[in-house]
């Protein structure tokens, strides 16, 4: 017969094991729900897939090269803008002057510019995705940054490696071009390291909206900076225009085309009159993104402490970060109370 010792000892492993069996049921439920939320995301892991553009291309696990590019009416068309599977457009002087930033990744284009200097608002941008960042000298507080080795640079004032070159038949300092090919010979001799350890966006398939046909989306930086993008169905893009001229790539006389349009609300604030501005990039904010002909607030976030920390955007009604369209997305920085019209 058990005494009372034995007895209790068999109801404590049998209540160990109904808890055990209760976690277990709990884990395989929140499993089902988790792969119930991803069915419609791509599995990037297994297909080759860009961790930026969510397109399948032979360059996935290249690092990326993030080049800050000329936004003035003299350099346009840019060449190469088409490629890009990320760019970003912000202010480099409060309520005036805005700059490109292009990444590369999946595509190699042989041409690529003009390129211009990078302020110190590009950094965070570029290291929160893995970037080598690509420019023509820079003001001050970029260069600081810089030559005291924040990150991975190549820089043209420098041109170690002779992956920079001048055009003929543009003005000085608009005329300077460079190409994936040089870029990515010249990282090598710096020894930086090229395989791309950046975690990534979710992306999802296109679904497109006949109800938003032609609806414009305008982003109003000082003109000759403003933008507007127009929804067309039929490919489920924005097509992207400036001062309302078509938005070309000089390298195959095309119209960009974005899938994803990022507006993302910062605070600006001149730091050294007329020069120089800075953008509060780090903490967290409003936006709204643009995809499938809708749109859906959020908020972006980044780590104030960790400048290498993943720029995200996240649903206002889950906090659950939104995936793009697979295709070239757009970040416009804009202002908090800039002028955004969709309609």
């Amino acid at each position: 017969m058990f005494n009372v010792k034995n007895k209790i000892f068999l109801i404590l492993i049998f209540s160990i094991l109904a808890l055990g069996l209760i976690f277990i049921f709990n884990k395989l439920d929140r499993t089902i729900d988790i792969e119930n939320q991803s069915t419609n995301l791509i599995d990037r892991i297994d297909n080759n897939i860009s961790p930026l553009s969510g397109l399948s291309c032979d360059n996935y696990n290249r690092r990326p090269l993030a080049i800050v590019l000329a936004n003035d009416p003299v350099t346009r068309p840019l060449s190469g803008l088409s490629k890009a599977d990320l760019i970003f457009e912000l202010p480099v002087i409060t309520n005036s002057i805005t700059r490109l930033m292009a990444v590369y990744l999946c595509n190699s284009p042989e041409e690529i510019g003009s390129l211009r200097s990078a302020r110190h608002d590009f950094i965070p941008l570029a290291q929160g995705i893995d970037a080598i960042l690509v420019h023509w000298g820079g003001s001050h507080f970029a260069l600081d940054k810089l030559n005291n080795g924040i990150m991975d640079n190549i820089d043209a004032m420098i041109n170690l490696y002779k992956a920079f070159y001048r055009k003929d038949g543009m003005p000085w300092p608009h005329n300077g071009f460079t190409s994936i090919e040089e870029l990515i010979n010249s990282a090598q001799k710096y020894n930086y390291r090229l395989e791309n350890e950046f975690e990534g966006y979710s992306h999802i398939e296109e679904a497109s909206n006949n109800n938003a046909h032609n609806k414009i989306l305008r982003i109003n930086y000082s003109y000759p900076y403003n933008v507007s993008y127009q929804y067309d169905s039929e490919i489920n893009s924005y097509l992207r225009y400036r001062t309302n001229s078509k938005e070309i790539d000089k390298s195959n006389n095309q119209q960009v085309k974005a899938k994803n349009i990022v507006v993302m609300r910062v605070f600006s604030e001149q730091i050294e009159n007329p020069d120089y501005n800075d953008l509060d990039l780090e903490g967290t904010g409003e936006c709204q993104i643009y995809q499938n002909g809708i749109v859906i607030d959020c908020i972006w976030q980044k780590s104030e402490k960790n400048p290498y920390s993943k720029l995200k955007f996240l649903d206002k009604n889950t906090d659950q970060e939104i995936p793009f369209v697979v295709g070239q997305t757009w970040i416009e920085i804009v202002e908090p109370h800039q002028d955004i019209t969709w309609e």
